[in-house]
Protein backbone atom coordinates (compact mmCIF):
# COMPACT_ATOMS: atom_id res chain seq x y z
CA UNK A 1 0.00 0.00 0.00
CA UNK A 2 0.89 3.01 -1.08
CA UNK A 3 0.50 6.44 0.74
CA UNK A 4 -1.89 7.79 -2.01
CA UNK A 5 -3.73 4.34 -1.33
CA UNK A 6 -3.95 5.07 2.27
CA UNK A 7 -4.99 8.41 1.60
CA UNK A 8 -7.78 6.95 -1.09
CA UNK A 9 -9.03 4.79 1.83
CA UNK A 10 -9.35 7.36 4.21
CA UNK A 11 -11.22 9.02 2.18
CA UNK A 12 -13.75 6.40 0.80
CA UNK A 13 -14.23 5.22 4.88
CA UNK A 14 -14.91 8.58 6.16
CA UNK A 15 -16.63 9.91 3.16
CA UNK A 16 -14.22 13.11 2.59
CA UNK A 17 -12.68 14.55 -0.41
CA UNK A 18 -9.46 13.12 -1.54
CA UNK A 19 -7.92 16.60 -0.16
CA UNK A 20 -9.41 16.32 3.10
CA UNK A 21 -8.17 12.91 3.25
CA UNK A 22 -4.73 14.35 2.00
CA UNK A 23 -4.47 16.51 5.11
CA UNK A 24 -5.28 14.25 7.73
CA UNK A 25 -2.84 11.91 6.41
CA UNK A 26 0.11 14.35 6.11
CA UNK A 27 -0.47 15.56 9.64
CA UNK A 28 -0.26 12.52 10.87
CA UNK A 29 2.42 11.84 9.62
CA UNK A 30 4.37 14.98 10.28
CA UNK A 31 3.05 14.93 14.04
CA UNK A 32 4.90 11.34 13.90
CA UNK A 33 8.24 13.03 12.78
CA UNK A 34 7.74 16.14 14.81
CA UNK A 35 7.93 13.57 17.65
CA UNK A 36 10.69 10.91 16.95
CA UNK A 37 12.91 14.93 15.98
CA UNK A 38 12.25 15.48 20.06
CA UNK A 39 12.84 11.99 20.78
CA UNK A 40 9.44 11.46 22.64
CA UNK A 41 8.05 7.73 22.08
CA UNK A 42 4.89 7.47 20.02
CA UNK A 43 2.42 4.67 21.14
CA UNK A 44 -1.03 4.09 19.54
CA UNK A 45 -2.75 1.43 21.29
CA UNK A 46 -3.76 -1.69 19.45
CA UNK A 47 -1.70 -0.42 16.88
CA UNK A 48 1.95 -0.21 18.15
CA UNK A 49 5.07 2.51 19.13
CA UNK A 50 7.42 4.59 17.43
CA UNK A 51 10.56 5.18 19.33
CA UNK A 52 13.94 6.22 17.92
CA UNK A 53 17.50 3.46 18.88
CA UNK A 54 21.13 5.54 19.06
CA UNK A 55 23.55 3.89 17.03
CA UNK A 56 26.97 3.63 17.41
CA UNK A 57 29.99 5.10 16.03
CA UNK A 58 31.67 2.34 13.98
CA UNK A 59 34.17 1.83 11.46
CA UNK A 60 32.74 0.63 8.08
CA UNK A 61 34.28 -0.42 4.51
CA UNK A 62 34.05 1.09 1.26
CA UNK A 63 32.71 -2.19 -0.72
CA UNK A 64 34.82 -0.80 -4.23
CA UNK A 65 37.73 -0.03 -2.49
CA UNK A 66 38.00 -1.59 0.78
CA UNK A 67 39.46 1.55 2.46
CA UNK A 68 38.17 2.24 5.78
CA UNK A 69 35.56 4.75 6.55
CA UNK A 70 34.08 6.31 9.69
CA UNK A 71 30.69 5.62 10.53
CA UNK A 72 29.51 8.14 12.67
CA UNK A 73 26.74 7.88 15.48
CA UNK A 74 23.01 8.51 14.14
CA UNK A 75 19.62 8.13 15.85
CA UNK A 76 17.22 5.77 13.54
CA UNK A 77 13.57 5.19 13.82
CA UNK A 78 12.48 2.46 15.21
CA UNK A 79 8.76 0.54 15.28
CA UNK A 80 7.50 -1.73 17.99
CA UNK A 81 4.16 -3.63 16.57
CA UNK A 82 1.54 -4.43 19.73
CA UNK A 83 0.58 -7.98 20.49
CA UNK A 84 -3.00 -7.59 18.85
CA UNK A 85 -1.42 -6.30 15.54
CA UNK A 86 1.40 -8.80 15.70
CA UNK A 87 -1.80 -11.75 15.78
CA UNK A 88 -4.02 -9.97 13.85
CA UNK A 89 -1.11 -10.19 11.02
CA UNK A 90 -0.54 -14.19 11.87
CA UNK A 91 -4.22 -14.95 11.80
CA UNK A 92 -5.12 -16.20 8.37
CA UNK A 93 -5.02 -13.12 5.81
CA UNK A 94 -8.80 -12.48 4.65
CA UNK A 95 -9.54 -13.19 1.00
CA UNK A 96 -8.58 -10.77 -1.85
CA UNK A 97 -12.37 -9.31 -2.34
CA UNK A 98 -12.17 -7.75 1.17
CA UNK A 99 -8.75 -6.03 0.42
CA UNK A 100 -11.25 -2.55 0.32
CA UNK A 101 -12.75 -3.20 3.18
CA UNK A 102 -12.50 -1.45 6.79
CA UNK A 103 -10.36 -2.68 9.44
CA UNK A 104 -11.54 -5.52 12.06
CA UNK A 105 -13.59 -3.99 14.49
CA UNK A 106 -10.82 -4.96 17.03
CA UNK A 107 -8.38 -2.40 15.82
CA UNK A 108 -8.78 1.15 17.42
CA UNK A 109 -9.57 4.10 15.13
Amino acid sequence: MTKADLIEDVSRVVDMTRKESEIIVESIFESIVRSLRMNDKIEIRGFGSFRTRQRKPRIGRNPKTGARVDVPAKKIPYFKPSKELRDLVNTSAPAASNAGEALPSSIPS
